[in-house]
């Protein structure tokens, strides 16, 4: 996954004597995953990252599931959530299970009063509209329409946004998010056939050390829980950090589409996996060029997953009627495939300039209240003519 980076000032030494100018010991912390067994990073603390003043009473923002079992195509209008003030109570889960949550979300504001760790999921925002900084103890991420922003579980951040129309696709992983393994070599370096390279990444920059005692409110969730929590320094409190833990950003716009000379199934789409679920960028580029190809995709049946999609801009060429914001679903054990037009006026056509991203997942997703105030009733009919 992510490569071996350094910022500010680490000892020479990892777990060895490393002191502030005054005398007194910087504190060490490894955030460590699985266990000791996977990627890490050592993190220098102005002071220990332990210092809980308060725990206020935990509240539960556990999503209401409607409809536990479904079989039926589905499509919502994204856009119809409203936007609100709040980060964390502008986000409407629309479809869970056991494995993973999609959200979208539409704050006004930025994170001012709190910071925010979600210690149960890594979490994926894509941007869809707005702009701004991510802001951590590893340093800053300047982010844009169409970056996924990556944000491991534990890391506490705090989102700026520079506007105030912001619209979010959130997913929320309970395994690790990683890249797709055959887009990389026995070292963990992506390979020449990726869609992407680590160049691509945007890393944190920019480390600035808050040496600042106070009140200081996370908000920290956990089992669908939010626990309020007060601690006595600034989270983003470090001098240097080291290792390859930490959160980053790509932009769909850099992701390399793979073509052919007929049509290419998902997967030559896939930006991340996970053993749950896959996710894939829809991006611009050239049809197939078989002198026959027809470049809509062919019917299929989800034999294995549910597929999610959720279309952010351009004309999506199997799709009649779609719009911003949008989201279809389409389950397990159901085929789909190209609206009633779509796949004879593909043939002769030489590009797309869609943007979507998808998310594929291994077990069935259940809908939550809100994802029905948001439904299209009459989607699964949208094949009849």
């Amino acid at each position: 996954m992510p490569y071996y980076i350094r910022r500010g000032e680490v000892p020479h030494k990892r777990h060895t004597i490393f002191r502030k100018p005054d005398g007194d010991l910087y504190a060490e912390e490894l955030v460590s995953t699985e266990g000791f067994s996977d990627v890490y990073s050592l993190i220098y603390h102005a002071f220990p990252p332990t210092m809980v003043k308060s725990i206020g009473e935990a509240f539960s923002v556990k999503p209401e599931v409607a409809i536990d079992h479904n079989m039926q195509h589905r499509s919502f209008k994204g856009f119809q959530v409203k936007p609100a003030d709040d980060y964390l109570e502008s986000r409407v889960p629309v479809l869970v299970n056991n494995d993973v949550y999609i959200s979208l979300a539409a704050p006004r504001h930025s994170m001012k009063d709190y910071f925010y760790k979600n210690s149960q999921a890594d979490e994926m925002i894509f941007v869809h509209q707005g702009s701004g900084k991510l802001h951590t103890i590893f340093g800053t991420i300047n982010f844009v329409y169409g970056d996924h922003l990556i944000i491991p579980r534990g890391i506490i951040y705090q989102l700026e946004f520079d506007t105030a129309e912001n619209r979010l696709f959130i997913v929320e992983s309970f395994h690790p998010l990683r890249f797709p393994k055959r887009y990389m070599n026995k070292n963990g370096q992506l390979l020449e056939h990726s869609p992407f390279y680590e160049r691509d990444l945007k890393v944190p920059e920019k480390l600035v050390t808050h040496e600042e005692r106070g009140d200081f409110l996370v908000k920290i969730k956990r089992e669908d829980l939010i626990f309020p929590y007060v601690y006595a320094t600034h989270p983003f409190d470090a001098v240097g950090w080291d290792g390859c833990h930490y959160p980053f950003g790509m932009s769909i716009h850099d992701f390399e589409p793979i073509t052919g000379r007929i049509h290419q199934p998902p997967p030559v789409h896939q930006t991340f996996e996970t053993p749950a679920f896959v996710t894939c960028a829809f991006v611009p580029r050239l049809y197939d060029y078989h002198p026959d190809s027809i470049p809509a995709p062919y019917n299929h049946s989800n034999v294995d997953s549910d597929e999610v999609l959720y279309y952010v801009d351009g004309d999506f060429m199997s799709r009649n009627h779609i719009e911003k914001g949008m989201i279809t679903l389409h389950p397990i054990g159901i085929p789909h495939g190209p609206h009633p037009g779509a796949a004879e006026r593909s043939i002769g056509k030489k590009g797309t300039d869609e943007l979507a991203v998808m998310v594929d997942t291994f077990k069935p997703l259940k809908l939550t209240k809100q994802a029905m105030s948001l439904e299209d009733p009459d989607y699964h009919k949208s094949w009849l003519y």
